[in-house]
């Protein structure tokens, strides 16, 4: 999974990177500080890994992995090239999912780039230079398929299908937000457009108001309606504090957080929205040598799940033998497991779940 951190200048965008991923990346009071992104790549929790490891003491531990984007600061005029436009715009078409940081703090000591706080100002200055963009992408697309209908009326439904959404966009509306029927979403598929992408609003709060007052907040009341309006997650955070934590033990973060009500960091929290945006899930490979997970799309089936590991898993796949996380628990170990039956043998049509613990069995 492939996260974009985007928000406008100041808004604590890399802040709240430096302190999910460590990574460094620099972070001061002026606009287009990020200006080449930064990359972090972070392991994805997992108390169950954590367990498995626990019962076959393995050789190497592998969770899954997650890969965070801080891309540069935005400006209006970012779809015709205006500031660092052209490099911001490319960046978003690698990511899978964004996290757009929106600054719900008042600080008279950190400038804002357009004079004061307004959230829904500064979602729209992002989602509009992604709307531009999308819009002169299917404004070629419409004229390809108009001259392609002239030869073969099929085309027809796609120029319907294409103005209507270009029409929808020219409103101020983003794909994302477009009530999309499934014909219409396997028609788009060659046109990836940047305001279909999910969103999660990272409302960045300060600690009072994080801490106590989320719900009072006003900053934080806009940005949950525009969310609510396009389907998108919202996300309450503080960055600062996240940033006070990242160098704490894993055993005084647990404690800090505990005291504030919280079961998981800001991490975890995005990490747990960003598998529900996506629709990901997790299936589990243990034994001595190596435990490990593995990030699959709901849905996957056990050829293609295994797949994931090689290749040939995939190509001369036989048969999977599965057993739930929690039935393993409750056995105490694999045998135990087999014993009262819980360890399945599965076939091609096997539809994955999350939480899985699967042994491949192949032939090549």
């Amino acid at each position: 999974m492939k996260l974009g951190m985007v928000g406008l200048p100041n808004v604590g965008k890399s802040t709240l990177f430096n302190a999910l991923t460590n990574a460094g990346a620099e972070s001061a009071n002026y606009p287009f500080c990020t200006i080449e992104k930064n990359v972090g790549i972070v392991s994805v929790p997992d108390e169950r890994l954590d367990k498995l490891a626990e019962m076959y003491h393995p050789e190497k531990f592998t969770p899954a992995t997650l890969e965070f984007v801080d891309i540069a600061g935005l400006v209006k005029g970012a779809s015709k090239g205006e500031g660092l436009g052209n490099k911001f715009l490319a960046d978003i078409r690698e990511v899978d999912a964004i996290v757009h940081v929106v600054r719900c703090f008042e600080n008279i000591d950190i400038i804002h780039v357009d004079g004061e706080i307004n959230p829904a100002r500064d979602i729209e200055t992002i989602n509009l230079e992604l709307i531009f963009s999308d819009i002169e992408m299917l404004e070629r697309r419409i004229d390809r398929a108009k001259k392609a209908s002239k030869g073969d009326k099929k085309y027809l439904a796609e120029v319907d299908f294409l103005e209507r959404l270009k029409a929808f966009m020219e409103e101020g509306h983003s794909a994302r937000a477009f009530d999309f029927t499934e014909d219409e979403l396997e028609m788009l598929k060659s046109t990836p457009l940047l305001s279909a992408k999910p969103v999660i609003y990272a409302a960045n709060l300060c600690e009072a108001d994080f801490v106590h007052n989320i719900d009072t907040n006003p900053h934080y009341k806009k940005v949950c309606e525009i969310a609510e309006a396009e389907h998108s997650a919202v996300l309450p955070i503080c960055a600062q504090m996240e940033a006070e934590i990242s160098d704490m033990s894993d055993e005084d973060k647990k404690l800090f957080l505990s005291e504030l009500g919280l079961e998981v960091s800001g991490l975890g929290r995005i990490i747990q929205e960003g598998y529900s945006l996506l629709g990901l899930i997790s299936y589990l490979t243990a034994g001595q040598p190596e435990v490990r997970a593995w990030t699959i799309k709901k849905g996957t089936k056990a050829p293609q799940a295994a797949g994931k590991i090689h290749t040939d898993f995939e190509k001369g796949f036989i048969r999977a033998e599965v057993v739930s996380f929690d039935d393993l628990m409750a056995c105490g170990t694999m045998a135990a497991a087999k014993e009262k039956g819980l360890v399945r043998l599965e076939g091609k049509d096997y539809v994955m779940q999350d939480g899985d613990i699967v042994l491949f069995r192949f032939n090549v």
